[in-house]
């Protein structure tokens, strides 16, 4: 399977390490990147081939991947508009709807939209697809293949759903960041130092996370399990629930999700 990236940004540069990892050979992949220093950078980094504007090579692979910024994309993807005939083209840009992909692309129709997160630079990213009825099941897999070197997937059926995946775990790592956050703050007031205080919220977090995903209960049964009548723990989350701290993850994620809805209108509009 022969691919090129339109963009080598860190989303870019994060899935092409995943390829070569899971033994994709450098000579199939190539990325189309303006910034000169960028290009040579993914070239001395990967030994792939690296393009500083679309030419007719990026027709002759397989998959195109879209990964430049969603404002960048409509000037981006206007050669290959009127020229695709059987490739495979995988977007991983925020807020662009597959109808406005097509329309951009001129009426081309064989088109995956994912919403991968930043966690995808560790290969522990978590992408949510989904594809135009045109997409065939071979397609659809080796979309799901390419995503899955940096991290797990999740379908969807219902593109209007894609909002709340970008909602939930596109920008879920901030949510987590920002706990992080508060966590190491705490510390900090509580006399830690402040790499003492990293150390303690990032582990926590980390062993936390991983206990969730090993475990089969749900995290509520796990939150129990910690919070013994009258201990420390049952403190902590009655002063968090008083605070709205459950109300306010809530909201935030579904103004995430109304604003993504809002972004999908503008940028579809040209």
């Amino acid at each position: 399977m022969k691919m090129t990236f339109l963009g080598g940004g860190n989303m870019a540069t994060a899935l092409v390490a995943g390829l070569l990892k899971q033994g994709f050979a450098a000579a199939d992949i190539q990325v189309v990147e303006r910034l000169a220093e960028q290009r040579q950078k993914l070239v001395d980094s990967y030994g792939i081939v690296c393009l500083p504007e679309v030419d007719a090579r990026v027709l002759e692979g397989d998959v195109i991947v879209l990964a430049v910024k969603p404002q960048q994309m409509q000037v981006a993807v206007q050669p290959l508009a009127g020229h695709l005939q059987h490739q495979l083209v995988v977007s991983i840009a925020a807020g662009l709807t597959l109808e406005t992909l097509s329309r951009w692309l001129g009426g081309y129709r064989r088109i995956v939209r994912a919403m991968p997160n930043t966690p995808a630079m560790i290969g522990a990213g978590m992408s949510g697809l989904c594809a135009l009825p045109e997409v065939a099941l071979n397609e659809r897999l080796a979309a799901e293949r390419i995503l899955q070197t940096a991290g797990t997937t999740l379908w969807v059926e219902e593109e209007s759903r894609m909002d709340a995946v970008t909602a939930i775990s596109g920008s879920g790592p901030a949510y987590l960041f920002l706990f992080i956050e508060a966590l190491q703050k705490a510390a900090t007031e509580l006399g830690f130092s402040p790499d003492e205080a990293r150390h303690l919220a990032v582990a926590t977090t980390l062993g936390a996370a991983q206990l969730a995903a090993a475990s089969e209960e749900p995290a509520s049964v796990l939150r129990q399990r910690v919070t013994s009548r009258g201990g420390t723990t049952e403190a902590a989350l009655n002063v968090m629930q008083a605070q709205g701290v459950v109300q306010g993850i809530i909201a935030g994620v579904k103004a995430a999700e109304a604003r993504g809805r809002e972004l999908a209108r503008q940028l579809g509009a040209g």
